[in-house]
């Protein structure tokens, strides 16, 4: 038997809402939203209960089948939070937003990130595969533009014509992406969330997140895996 959850209150409801139309929200702004909602709704606010606040969300969210789950930004290791559909964990749920054609392009820009050494995919290697495309050919300046599109909506970035899943996208997609990549996608060792860019323990093979190696190797002159204790080869950021 479950317990009882807490009461959902019009604060909750308010993040709730807040957080469905950003998409995905820095953790810092995530704070801000719970503070402004619990003094707009003049319920009791602590600054250390942000967990709290939103697990009583989603034992409400939970029949829905939806979550709001936490993940970290591979680039500086910022905590975010996005709202993710369970049953639609997959591309499909792109469907409603996207076409066909630019859905295609999406999933094979994700296989050249997903199956690259460093979690990027070049320009030139996304706009190649612009007039092999199944659904039809597209034109590379078409292909350009649906880039800019899925950058904007948060499910790629971009960084000097260099492509990466962007965080709102590995929260959400976690679960797709696990299960159909099996044999390379890989959880940091660390915070056990989904890894795309990645240093990886060339004895025992686990993964960590780039931030997540910083706090690690922070003040070690000789870094070794958390894991075999072997030592740590690649250069620590």
């Amino acid at each position: 038997n479950t317990v009882m959850a807490a009461r959902m209150t019009d604060a909750h409801r308010r993040f709730l809402q807040v957080l469905m139309s950003n998409g995905i929200t820095e953790g810092s702004e995530a704070r801000k939203l719970h503070q402004h909602c619990c003094e707009t709704d003049k319920v009791y606010y602590a600054h250390d209960k942000l967990d709290d606040f939103i697990s009583t969300i989603n034992s409400h969210l939970q029949p829905l089948f939806m979550q709001i789950r936490k993940g970290i930004s591979e680039d500086d290791g910022r905590a975010h939070y996005a709202v993710v559909n369970l049953v639609e964990t997959e591309v499909t749920k792109m469907a409603s937003d996207y076409t066909e054609l630019e859905l295609e392009l999406f999933r094979k820009t994700m296989d050249l990130i997903i199956l690259s050494e460093n979690g990027f995919a070049s320009s030139t290697d996304i706009l190649n595969l612009a007039d092999q495309l199944k659904t039809k050919k597209m034109k590379k300046k078409e292909a350009e533009q649906v880039l800019k599109v899925f950058v904007e909506d948060k499910w790629l970035s971009e960084k000097n014509g260099e492509y990466t899943l962007h965080t709102r996208c590995i929260i959400e997609m976690e679960q797709y992406i696990l299960s159909n990549y099996q044999d390379v996608a890989r959880k940091c060792y660390i915070c056990h969330s989904l890894t795309i860019q990645s240093q990886v323990c060339e004895s025992c093979g686990i993964a960590m997140h780039l931030p997540c190696v910083r706090k690690y190797f922070r003040g070690q002159t000789e870094p070794r895996c958390p894991k075999c204790n072997e030592f740590w080869s690649c250069d620590t950021p």
